[in-house]
């Protein structure tokens, strides 16, 4: 007869990694499925909001890193910045945050089965996938943005608004700070992230459809600062951001991470969630709650979906748009509010 395990989880990005890991410290038998080889690397942006370092350290996790102290945002003459009052944030290579999560998980004991998810089973007391072979009383669906097995079940919705995009590269450029520095442009954002001593992660967030080199252009002050010969590697990129979901439970399956749904990632706050959607997660099968996810996942994730379609929205207005930096210039203490409400 095929054993039944605690838990499977579909993906081993930082969602999946952190779920196995607290599903272990909270005794469960885990198995987790993930075909890439690792570690992973992504478009993302690579700045660490001071509450995804917590998350890390509470999971016992040393990640190297460029520590960041807080957030500046810059538009023309215009400038705003908010230092992080708990703590700093940390820039981090993916694929380094990637690494540090897989070795812990292979350290714990948890199998890594090099296959995809593919074709779920749902019934009264077990859940099972033809492709792993794996039977389990749950099924973690940590399978990213454009996750399978949520198309599978149904549980996307459309959204209307316009898509928007991410871009990233890195430069062997000293930063020019220890800053986050968002510099606003007339169709996107540009996120310059200290990674190193001469290394910066450079993102690129827009509804327009062209090509790295294109962008940046739209951000003449950065681009003159970043010369092309700087550049390292290619070219990652992601999108459409936006996924809308109908729920995070469905059955015998749950989703974490950007699986369970995504607005932006214009607040940076994307590792952030997927640790605390993963921690919640477990806490909520630990207490014998699985249906408690759907309203824990919401009460968790509220002040960040609040601020970042407000602030979406307005960036898709844009005599609104044009407003945003200079008005928070003049607040001082209503930026540093905003930003560290999040962090």
């Amino acid at each position: 007869m095929t054993r039944t395990h605690d838990l499977l989880i579909a993906g081993g990005g930082p969602a999946g990694l952190a779920t196995a890991l607290y599903a272990v410290r909270a005794g469960f038998d885990v198995v987790l499925a993930e075909p890439r080889p690792m570690p992973v690397d992504k478009a993302c942006g690579e700045g660490l909001m001071p509450g995804a370092v917590r998350e890390l350290r509470a999971l016992g996790l040393d990640v190297p890193g460029r520590p960041i102290v807080g957030i500046r945002y810059r538009q023309g003459p215009h400038q705003a910045q908010a230092e992080f009052r708990h703590g700093p944030g940390l820039g981090v290579r993916r694929t380094a945050l990637h690494a540090v999560l897989h070795t812990a998980v292979l350290a714990a004991g948890v199998p890594v089965l090099p296959v995809r998810v593919q074709e779920v089973h749902q019934g009264a007391r077990s859940v099972s996938d033809r492709a792993t072979g794996v039977r389990a009383r749950w099924l973690v669906a940590a399978d990213g943005l454009h996750s399978p097995v949520r198309r599978s079940l149904g549980l996307g919705m459309r959204d209307a608004g316009a898509p928007r995009y991410g871009l990233r590269r890195h430069y062997a450029v000293a930063p020019p700070s220890p800053y986050v520095e968002v510099h606003w442009g007339p169709q996107g954002e540009a996120y310059v992230t200290p990674l190193g001593p001469q290394l910066l992660g450079v993102a690129l967030l827009t509804s327009r459809r062209a090509s790295f080199d294109e962008q940046l252009t739209g951000f003449p002050e950065l681009a003159a600062a970043l010369p092309r010969e700087a550049a390292i590697g290619g070219v990652r990129g992601a999108g459409p951001l936006r996924q809308k979901v109908r729920s995070r439970v469905h059955g015998r399956v749950m989703l974490v991470g950007d699986a369970a749904g995504y607005i932006d990632a214009l607040t940076g706050e994307g590792v952030s969630l997927a640790l605390a959607g993963a921690r919640v997660l477990i806490d909520q099968l630990r207490r014998g709650s699985p249906r408690g996810y759907e309203a824990a996942w919401q009460r968790a994730t509220f002040r960040h979906r609040l601020l970042t379609d407000c602030l979406v929205r307005a960036r898709q207005q844009s005599w609104l748009a044009d407003k945003i930096v200079p008005t928070a210039s003049r607040l001082p203490p209503v930026f540093s509010l905003a930003v560290n409400v999040l962090a």
